[in-house]
């Protein structure tokens, strides 16, 4: 096997600058790699589907910090309390709430990002950004009682039109900035941008991008 997961991290970490979290995509790859990442240091890893992680988590340390990242449905959300370090993806209103409603239950206080939608695509999930802004300005955060919103997450288009990709990043960052710096909603611990993935990370992290999403370069091709 040619391809070294340590290796790779080792290159990746001398490339991302100070302050910049890096959460390895290991959905799709098995428990082996994730558990290699791991002998490498990495200590948060991202999965979109519950059904794997829940099969990964007892077969890998206790001390990893899972990321979901995926579009996570509804019915699935009471499987997945108290799993996670950080939901990345809560991509709408409805299930905001009932990630609440199922936290509280379970007696536990959930992190997320609210997941933007700015891309050229018709596949995206998330809010407008201008729902995202009216959410706050409208101080329905205020209703939750077990989550904690740390921030945002999002995608850029899926382009080779560079100038696109660093439009969509800057649009996210800005309106982050428009919600973190409201001194009318101060919010405790919304500091967190998580955009950037394999191939248009550093792109990213110039536009302000505080966490990246790693996979096909850290494990590479997934195995089917």
């Amino acid at each position: 096997m040619s391809h070294s997961i340590s290796d790779e991290l080792t290159a990746l970490r001398a490339e991302i600058p100070e302050g910049v979290s890096l959460v390895a995509v290991s959905k799709f790859h098995p428990v082996e790699a994730v558990r290699e990442a791991y002998d490498a240091g990495q200590r948060c890893f991202g999965e979109s589907r519950v059904q794997e992680l829940l099969e990964k988590i007892p077969q890998l340390p206790d001390d990893i910090r899972w990321h979901f990242i995926g579009h996570l449905q509804t019915n699935k959300v009471r499987q997945l309390v108290g799993k996670t370090s950080l939901i990345e993806s809560v991509d709408s209103e409805r299930l905001l709430q009932l990630i609440d409603r199922e936290s509280e239950r379970a007696g536990v206080v959930t992190r997320v990002l609210m997941q933007v939608y700015v891309a050229r695509e018709e596949t995206k999930f998330g809010f407008l950004p201008e729902e995202l802004l009216e959410y706050f300005r409208e101080r329905r955060f205020e209703t939750l009682r077990a989550v904690h919103i740390c921030g945002v997450m999002g995608m850029a288009s899926n382009t080779d039109d560079i100038d696109r990709v660093r439009a969509d990043f800057r649009e996210i960052y800005t309106l982050f900035r428009t919600v973190a710096d409201d001194p009318a909603l101060g919010l405790r611990g919304f500091d967190t941008v998580s955009m950037g993935m394999s191939g248009d990370w550093k792109i990213a992290v110039e536009e302000g991008s505080d966490m990246i999403r790693i996979g096909t370069r850290i494990f590479g091709p997934r195995e089917y």
